[in-house]
């Protein structure tokens, strides 16, 4: 929109208002994956389009993964990954470094690409205020030459299971953007990545 012209952009927004008058108020959850976070011209782009939403009256809430920056860092670190399932088997080697790169570095990247485009984002993660609480997640799966099911222990990997919405009903509406890592406290008092 940015290459229009003056006359083109007022059309455009025009057409756009009674859309965007529909969604005034509302609470949206943007789920950026860790793929889409490669290239630093689209996390701008990104960080703009949330901007846009906050500026049209819409409340969005991103929740973020990282799954090939997880990868990256355990390569970095010489920590194998192992996988079942299609899910990353997580121990607590790997549940550090997961909740560092969640909690930490991506989640503190995509807090800096929204202020830096003008808005105000704030970092935070499950755990925090207690938001969200997980269970451990497992998986059944078919032995390919047994043909018995079998259960997959997928370590440090958890499900919500509870959310306590409060601490985001006191940022919405207040100018702010929530940025939220998948990382929670699970009733058992370990660390998951949901």
């Amino acid at each position: 929109m940015t290459d229009a012209t003056p006359y083109a952009q007022a059309e455009l927004l025009m057409r756009a208002l009674p859309h965007m008058q529909r969604y005034d108020d509302a609470t949206i959850v943007v789920k950026y994956g860790g793929h889409a976070m490669g290239d630093e011209q689209m996390a701008r782009d990104f960080a703009k389009d949330m901007i846009l939403l906050e500026q049209a009256g819409v409340n969005p809430v991103v929740v973020h993964g990282g799954g090939p920056q997880i990868g990256a860092m355990l390569n970095r670190l010489n920590i194998k990954s192992e996988f079942a399932a299609g899910l990353r088997v997580t121990d607590k080697a790997t549940m550090d470094v997961v909740e560092m790169v969640l909690a930490g570095l991506i989640n503190k990247q995509i807090v800096g690409f929204i202020n830096n485009e003008g808005g105000r984002a704030i970092g935070l993660c499950g755990k925090d205020g207690n938001m969200v609480t997980a269970h451990k997640l497992t998986r059944t799966i078919v032995d390919d030459t047994t043909k018995q099911e079998q259960e997959i222990d997928l370590g440090f990997v958890g499900e919500p299971h509870r959310v306590d919405s409060r601490v985001l009903d006191a940022l919405l509406g207040r100018e702010l953007i929530p940025v939220l890592a998948p990382v929670c406290n699970g009733d058992d008092g370990q660390t998951y990545n949901v």
